[in-house]
């Protein structure tokens, strides 16, 4: 049987873990009123604070869910641990040596899955340490150098190097007692075909990933050799028992107090924006690792920012300036509504991330990047109507310009519709409005409000029956969507990356964004669950377009159906791409390139290669025609 920790052990870790302490690592607590605190509750999704701590009692306790107990059982819920792997975890927090049952002061009973897990951690992360002072680990040292940090830079956030060879960690932690099994469960060591054991990260430079606690859980590898055998810039740990990268952001551990005291958190995009902003003052700089900004991350951010709607907070996320960036913000706002404070973007406009901006002008630049955030809501309107071609003032009222305007609303009057502020909502029906001409911000304000009411038919603008789109192009959108409808498998990827944009007439656009919410082409499998999957996305009154245009014969001729697909589809690509041509066109022509000498060039450039893109397309369409 395994040794039981001795009861007057468990009391005195009981006695040396003060509750609050111990949840204010996950949780922002607050007076409540009689010796209480309160807090956002990290075991549900809520918008109100509903969990109540008694440091007195030494007691926890949810209104919201039901959860609650002692400081062992909140460690027992929130790290996933069993009651005696609880309190190993918190006797190594509160310095307290352990006793058990059979005596001694080494356990008798094996230690659990976790603490193993993170004592291999620890061992890896001073390994990999120690490596970074080798002469091998030179092109690490020269690559942090090269961006500003020094060599207490690199203490300070633990940077380690994985030497050469395929098993130096490996046989390191074997001589440290750990096991074969313990090594590839945590991510460390994996299994080759002939059963040897190698080191997941070779030849790279390492940043420890740390939980809430400050454990290290996992690494974040960047690629530094044009012979490593892995393209990827960055490999990080995979998902293991103490690994969940959709629960992780790198640099709370450092951050989570100034997050919880500025009420502010500032969401950067890598591993070296993290470190130049805490290093320039910016000490709530956070990242994720290795994923997209998510759910999860939203609610760790919340409990810390006690984000409960009373208290002013801000979440400011910075993005690279180019149309990736735009793209990442956009995504980025579709959690917004999940945050009761302000979120804000921050865009440095030469298009630097934090870390080259601390390079090229210093600390300073960093911090007034911060300083000068904008909301995001405006940059991502501002962002969508760059992407199709529109200006804050009425364009040309022709076919395209309209169909642009059209577009543009149907995008911004969900964002607008998800505004918990009804005077903001029709301050920015307002902004909206001079992006689509001379649309009545009255108008973009009654829509949205049908969109909030659940009716997106009447929420949803049509271009101008005056301007009715080209024939040969809606023929040709409408080839492409029978081709995802009948040959699913063949649309693929290339169906499913085409933007909103890409159809101009409404009921086209409608049934691309029905395809997109059944899951896509590139999953589906052609047949009747396929239009049925997609029917059941559409309003009644618009789902006969499906079984008409699931049976209706491609315009393939003699040639195959899979080389007329492709062809169809390079050819909406390429009229996708004339649009774009011809917006940058605009843009470039209107530049004064000795003003904006930097931004001509990369938008001269962008102009090129989007040609040369779009003269690809057009010899694949060619089959098509």
């Amino acid at each position: 049987m395994p040794g039981r920790i001795r009861d007057e052990d468990i009391a005195l870790v009981r006695e040396k873990s003060p509750i609050a302490d111990v949840i204010g690592e996950h949780v922002q607590l607050r007076n409540a009123g009689g010796g209480n605190l309160k807090g956002i509750c990290p075991f549900h999704d809520e918008k109100s604070p509903s969990l109540s701590v008694s440091p007195a009692r030494g007691l926890f306790h949810c209104f919201g869910c039901g959860a609650g107990g002692d400081v062992i059982r909140f460690v027992e819920r929130i790290e996933h641990l069993d009651f005696a792997e609880s309190v190993e975890r918190l006797a190594d927090r509160a310095g307290v040596q352990l006793r058990y049952v059979e005596g001694g002061s080494a356990p008798a009973r094996p230690q659990g899955q976790r603490s193993r897990l993170i004592e291999a951690h620890r061992a890896a992360q001073e390994f990999y340490a120690e490596q970074l002072r080798t002469p091998a680990a030179a092109t690490a040292r020269e690559f942090l150098t090269g961006r500003g940090f020094d060599e207490q830079a690199a203490l300070r956030f633990g940077c380690g190097y994985a030497p050469d060879g395929w098993d130096a960690l490996t046989k390191h932690l074997l001589g440290r007692k750990f096991t074969p099994s313990e090594l590839t469960t945590a991510g460390l060591a994996r299994e080759t075909q002939r059963g040897s054991l190698v080191d997941r990260f070779h030849r790279r430079l390492l940043w420890p990933i740390r939980d809430l606690g400050g454990d290290v859980v996992g690494f974040g590898a960047r690629r530094l050799y044009d012979d490593d055998q892995i393209e990827a810039k960055y490999l990080n740990t995979p998902e293991t028992p103490i690994y969940k990268k959709s629960q992780l952001l790198y640099g709370v551990d450092q951050a989570k107090k100034e997050i919880a005291r500025q009420h502010r958190a500032v969401v950067v995009e890598g591993y070296t924006d993290v470190m130049a902003c805490h290093l320039a003052g910016v000490t709530t700089a956070i990242a994720t690792c290795g994923t997209a900004f998510g759910t999860d991350h939203v609610g760790i951010i919340r409990r810390l920012l006690m984000d409960d709607g009373v208290t002013p907070s801000e979440v400011i996320f910075t993005f690279d300036g180019d149309s990736a960036g735009k793209r990442a913000a956009e995504r980025a706002f579709a959690n917004d509504d999940k945050f009761l404070g302000q979120t804000y973007v921050a865009v440095e406009p030469s298009g630097l991330d934090p870390c080259d901006l601390r390079q090229k002008a210093g600390d300073e630049a960093v911090r007034d990047l911060v300083a000068r955030r904008r909301p995001l809501l405006d940059f991502v309107l501002e962002s969508m109507a760059d992407r199709l071609g529109l200006g804050p003032t009425p364009g040309q009222n022709d076919q395209l310009q309209i169909a642009r305007q059209a577009s543009f609303l149907n995008e911004a009057i969900p964002l607008l519709a998800r505004l918990r502020d009804r005077s903001a909502m029709l301050r920015y029906a307002q902004r909206v409005a001079s992006y689509a001409g001379d649309t009545n911000p009255d108008e973009i304000g009654r829509r949205t409000m049908a969109f909030q009411r659940g009716d997106k038919r009447a929420a949803e603008v049509a271009p101008s029956p005056r301007a009715p789109v080209d024939e040969r192009v809606a023929a040709d959108e409408r080839e492409v969507l029978k081709v995802a409808l009948q040959l699913p498998a063949v649309a693929g990827p290339a169906f499913d990356a085409l933007p909103s944009d890409a159809f101009l007439v409404p009921d086209h656009r409608r049934l691309h964004v029905a395809i997109a919410a059944a899951g896509g082409t590139a999953s589906a499998v052609a047949g009747p669950q396929w239009t049925e999957a997609v029917e059941a996305q559409l309003p009644d009154t618009a789902r006969v377009i499906v079984p008409e245009l699931a049976v209706e014969p491609l315009r393939s001729g003699p040639q195959s159906e899979e080389r007329y697909a492709d062809a169809m589809l390079a050819r909406l690509q390429e009229l996708v791409a004339s649009r774009q041509v011809a917006t940058l066109k605009a843009r470039v022509q209107r530049m004064n390139p000795l003003e904006q000498p930097e931004e001509h060039a990369r938008l001269f450039g962008e102009l090129i290669a989007l040609e040369s893109h779009r003269r690809v397309l057009r010899e694949r369409a060619i089959g098509g025609e």
